[in-house]
């Protein structure tokens, strides 16, 4: 076990550009998120959102700068073992789920949470899946509820049934937060309900949510912190009071947007021509 520092932030960016075929996909970008408070990071196609997240993972790394060294830090360490990384910080996008797809469809939801202690997409030969490893499989499919599906394979699950199974995949190592990036994404208006009750439960379980996204409604109440991206920067960041509000969202689209409550949830819409 890893001697981490629990009262350094989750994520910590200061001064952060990445550039991608010649073009600034995060543009000085610096970003505080705590652990233990639930940040929604919000902004339209091509702000930024999926270089942050590979910045997490590793896959893209800030430029060097001559007046001051950028840093991302994750739980207080700049350098980090992958592998070590990913039992500690859970990141799951649409993109993890339809791989799956691709692969066959033919694992079933054990055998992809299984995978989750061995950082794979499957399980190959050399993988010892003991008897332990197969209950805490099976806890964090039923945490999501989805422990029906443990014999089913991926591709004759739901959109939402599947996606559920893959969040289990990154609950079976434990982590600190979990990261979900346009989580509901191709769910219909039930599927997305009952996803996000399930993601509620986590937070309130005392798991550390981060949602990035481009649709407000998928900010669940358990948010305290939001981010708005725009153009590769941050445009605004604070209390999701003080930040999510219809002039930000305005100015950050570029278009008229309204912003209404809807219970506990939030619902944007753009304004029509007059």
């Amino acid at each position: 076990m890893l001697d981490l520092d629990l009262s350094a932030p989750l994520l910590s960016i200061t001064h952060a550009t990445v550039a991608r075929d010649g073009n600034r996909v995060l543009d000085d970008v610096s970003l505080e998120i705590q652990l233990g408070r639930n940040t929604a990071v919000i902004g339209p196609n091509g702000c930024g959102k999926s270089s942050l997240i590979k910045l997490l993972t590793r896959q893209y790394y800030p430029l060097a700068r001559l007046d001051d060294q950028p840093t991302v830090r994750i739980l207080g360490k700049d350098r980090w073992n992958v592998e070590q990384l990913r039992s500690h910080l859970g990141i799951v996008s649409t993109d993890m789920h339809q791989f799956f797809l691709d692969d066959g469809g033919d694992l079933t939801g054990a055998e992809i949470a299984l995978s989750g202690f061995f950082s794979s997409r499957g399980l190959a030969q050399h993988h010892v899946v003991t008897d332990a490893l197969r209950t805490k499989a099976l806890e964090a499919l039923d945490r999501m509820g989805v422990a029906h599906l443990a014999d089913r394979a991926i591709g004759r699950m739901s959109t939402g049934e599947g996606r559920r199974v893959v969040i289990a995949r990154a609950l079976v190592s434990e982590p600190m937060a979990l990261v979900l990036d346009e989580p509901t994404t191709g769910l219909d208006m039930v599927a997305q309900h009952r996803f996000l009750a399930r993601i509620r439960k986590l937070a309130a379980g005392g798991t550390t949510i981060v949602i990035v996204t481009h649709h407000i409604d998928e900010v669940i109440p358990e948010i305290e912190h939001v981010v708005l991206l725009k153009s590769g920067r941050v445009f605004a960041d604070g209390p999701k009071a003080d930040v999510l509000t219809a002039a930000n969202l305005t100015l950050q689209y570029n278009t008229p947007i309204t912003l209404r409550r809807a219970g506990d949830f939030y619902v944007a819409n753009v304004e029509r021509d007059s």
